[in-house]
């Protein structure tokens, strides 16, 4: 797939993926298979988030389908659960088709319709993100999709956010970048970038940390906000 930024004079929005766009929810049958409670699921993901900041500080990078793959093998250690090829395979392979969330193709189009410029950022791998991105109908929404293997190191590292801004001739603070995770958001204000929260359900704000002027709890309303800031 080819991506062509359409015209400067227009804001850019940068989207996180998972759980901001995507539901990873859709994940938890597998989890109540294999641990006989899907809350495992949660535990699985944040083992994930921490190690791929491990290999970030350490300069021991792999691709997010390792961590996520070792990850799996270790809370099924923690919880002494035998884990077979099948398991493995069944969790890898729909992570690559993770339904949006109800709010979010109807969002993106007024986004798009209202003249904002809309890319991706996200920690999984390159073959994977674009493979997400269009198994979940969201292709023609963006007009690239970056990954964080270009520089080998996971958000929130501030140079992840500025790649994005080098690759997009333009300076971070042109760009907003929008997730469901403070540590992102985080970062990327950190870098230079505007910021904006979507509380999914099960997120909550960082409290050490200001909460930003751009917040809510679906992308809907998110949208109405962006909106009305472009228009003053």
């Amino acid at each position: 797939m080819v991506f062509k930024v359409k015209p400067r004079s227009r804001s850019i929005l940068v989207f996180d993926v998972n759980e901001t766009l995507l539901d990873v929810k859709a994940l938890r049958p597998h989890f109540e298979r294999i641990f006989k409670d899907g809350a495992v699921l949660k535990e699985w993901f944040a083992q994930m988030l921490l190690y791929s900041q491990s290999v970030t500080q350490t300069g021991d990078y792999v691709n997010l389908g390792k961590l996520a793959h070792a990850a799996l093998q270790m809370v099924a250690e923690i919880h002494q659960t035998h884990l077979t090829e099948e398991d493995i395979s069944g969790v890898m392979t729909d992570i690559e088709s993770l339904p949006p969330h109800s709010d979010v193709m109807e969002s993106l189009h007024r986004l798009d319709k209202d003249g904002f410029c809309m890319v991706a950022l996200t920690n999984s791998g390159e073959p994977v993100a674009k493979q997400q991105i269009k198994n979940a109908g969201l292709e023609d929404m963006f007009e690239r999709v970056f990954s964080v293997d270009a520089i080998s190191k996971f958000k929130p590292a501030v140079e992840t956010y500025k790649y994005v801004a080098k690759e997009l001739d333009v300076g971070p603070y042109e760009l907003t970048m929008i997730a469901a995770h403070p540590w992102d958001l985080m970062g990327a204000k950190a870098a230079g970038c505007q910021v904006a929260f979507i509380q999914r359900p099960g997120t909550a704000w960082f409290p050490l940390t200001p909460k930003p002027a751009l917040a809510s709890k679906t992308l809907a309303e998110l949208a109405d906000q962006l909106v009305s800031c472009k228009l003053r």
